[in-house]
Parts: structure tokens; sequence; C-alpha cells
């Protein structure tokens, strides 16, 4: 006649840790071999990836340029040195505008005043604190002109209506993504014909795309015009006549990457 025990009723606290430690070992065997199966046959170790590149020849459709418009004062009156400022600027942009420049195309880039102080001589022998004698505001204004029939003429309106400084004469493209999206294009196709000829030079066939990478691009680059200005009291009929400004053209060059899983 059987005892009324459980079946293992004689094991003990120490008998059953054992079994439990066995158990666990045996499970986290079986699982460090399934992950290792299951990354050998993974679509990681099964995939290459090609490269093309895509390029674009673009001609610029905007020129920028800024001018700066100086205006300084032996006296604290600042607020006559900013209405003296600001009228000087307002009409060189009342005058861009009149050209056909659009106001979302005129953007004030910088304004800064500052004080101007009074400094003893060297041969001093005793020194008192630097004073303020005056201030000097300077605003730039950057613009951006679409109409290139119109920048020679932008460029004579800022030298002859006050701007001290006229600077940063470049060429872009205003839509630059939409460039970039066609030479993407472009490096796919590419690296799509770079995959087919590694493939059948490694006697395999490609399976699915698995991914598209951007690999980035060298940045577009633009010619840049020389700064040129008029300092405090040159006379304007001293500027040399502009020359005819030529936009040219350059290459948007973008790089991608597809990875194709191996059959």
């Amino acid at each position: 006649m059987m005892d009324n025990q459980y079946l293992g009723a004689g094991f003990g606290p120490k008998k059953v840790l054992l079994w439990c430690l066995v158990i666990m070992s045996l499970a986290f065997a079986f699982g460090v071999v399934s992950y290792v199966s299951a990354y050998r046959d993974s679509v990681a170790y099964q995939s290459f990836g090609a490269t093309g590149e895509g390029k674009v020849v673009v001609v610029p459709d905007i020129a920028t340029f800024g001018f700066s418009v100086i205006t300084e004062g032996n006296n604290t009156d600042v607020a006559a040195l900013q209405n003296q400022n600001t009228t000087k600027v307002n009409d060189i942009i009342g005058q861009l505008k009149e050209l056909g420049i659009d106001d979302e195309d005129i953007q004030t880039a910088d304004y800064s005043l500052n004080p101007r102080y009074q400094f003893c001589g060297a041969g001093a022998v005793v020194c008192p604190p630097s004073q303020i004698v005056g201030y000097s505001i300077n605003q730039s204004v950057s613009v951006k002109i679409r109409d290139f029939s119109h920048i020679s003429q932008a460029l004579s309106i800022a030298a002859q209506s006050g701007a001290i400084n006229i600077s940063r004469l470049q060429f872009s493209v205003d839509d630059l993504e939409v460039v970039k999206n066609e030479a993407r294009a472009e490096a796919i196709k590419a690296a799509q014909a770079q995959a087919k000829a590694i493939a059948k030079a490694g006697d395999f066939k490609l399976g699915k795309i698995l991914s598209i990478d951007d690999m980035g691009g060298e940045p577009p680059y633009y010619a840049r015009e020389a700064a040129y200005g008029l300092g405090g009291d040159m006379m304007v009929s001293s500027i040399a006549p502009l020359p005819v400004v030529e936009p040219g053209s350059t290459e948007v060059i973008v790089r991608m990457m597809v990875r194709y899983q191996i059959k």
C-alpha cells in the first residue's frame, strides 16, 4: 500500500535548489545557442550595402548682399543719432522696394549701439577715468534679389545713399532641397547599378531593399564677389563702375547607400 506522500517528498530543500539551478542552466544554454543560430541566419549577417553618387548642375536663382549704415556723434543725444541712422536706412530700403524687391527679401541683420570714449593721451602723468563723449550706431541689412538684372542698380542705390559698407554679395539656390532630391534620385540609381554588379560578380541574388541612407555630400560652392565700402567722407563718384555680375553655375553632390538582403 502506497503512503499518502507526494512524489518527490523525499527531496530536501538543497536538492530542490540544485535541480532549479540545473534547469536554469540548461535554459540559459539553450537560449544562447538559439541566439547564435538566429544571428547567423539574421538579415544583418546576410546583407550588404552599395553606394552611389548623384550630381546635379544648378544655376543660382537668388543673389544676396548686405549693407551697413554707421552714424557717429560727439554728443550723448542718442535719440538724434538713432533718427539720423534710421532715416538713411529707411531711405535705402525704400529705393530698393521701388526697384521691385519685396518686403520679405529685406531683413535687418544687426543693430548695435556702442559708446565712444575719451581716453587720456600717452604722455599723461595721471590718467583720469575714461568718459563717454558720444555714441556710434551700426545698422546692417541683408537684401535678397531674385531678378539678377537689378543687382548692379541695387548695389548702386546702397552706395549712393549713405551705406558705409557693402559686402557678402553671393549667389545661391532659394529651394536647395528640391535640387538635393534630384541628386538623391540619381545617387540611388547609381547605388542600385553598383549592387547589381556586385551581386553578379559574387554570384548571388539580390533580395529586398533593407534601408536607404543619405551619406551626405559636398555643399554647393557659390562664387562670392569682393566687398567694397565708401568710407566716411569718400565721394560716390570715386567708386569704379561695377563689373557685370555673373551668377555662374555649380554642382550639388549627394551620396546615398542602399542596403540589400542577400538571397
